[in-house]
């Protein structure tokens, strides 16, 4: 069974693109438009990986992880590895973003082959937080 991953960004484009590319590597993907609606779809269970904007409207990717991970303690689910993708790497959100300690933090435009090596190491690393 292919490793689902959840994917949270503002921007269509983006969610569309890497949609696209995490297909074609052999995962299923769901998406999110907001921290909203990725919270609403961790009731879905089963994913393997969340790659999340930083900053979104409403809701930032921060205070979005940091939800999802009161969702998953709540729920007595076992965390998730995050990683972070910004293309404001220079913002104080982003110090926040990093105090969080994500599995793995890529700055836009980011190169595709690191996304690919960072999710393929963070999905097949069954022991990431053990």
């Amino acid at each position: 069974m292919p490793k689902s991953i959840l994917l949270i960004d503002d921007d269509k484009l983006i969610l569309v693109t890497l949609k696209r590319l995490l297909i074609r590597e052999g995962y299923q993907v769901v998406t999110a438009l907001n921290g909203e609606a990725a919270l609403r779809k961790m009731k879905d269970d089963g994913f393997s990986l969340i790659i999340s904007d930083i900053k979104m409207p409403q809701m930032d990717g921060v205070e979005t992880v940091r939800k999802i991970r009161e969702f998953l303690i709540q729920h007595g689910k076992h965390p998730i590895p995050e990683v972070f993708i910004t293309g404001y790497a220079k913002e104080e959100i982003c110090q926040k973003a990093r105090e969080l300690n994500a599995a793995a933090y890529l700055e836009k435009p980011f190169d595709v082959k690191a996304l690919q090596d960072t999710v393929r190491k963070l999905t097949e690393n069954h022991d990431y937080y053990n």
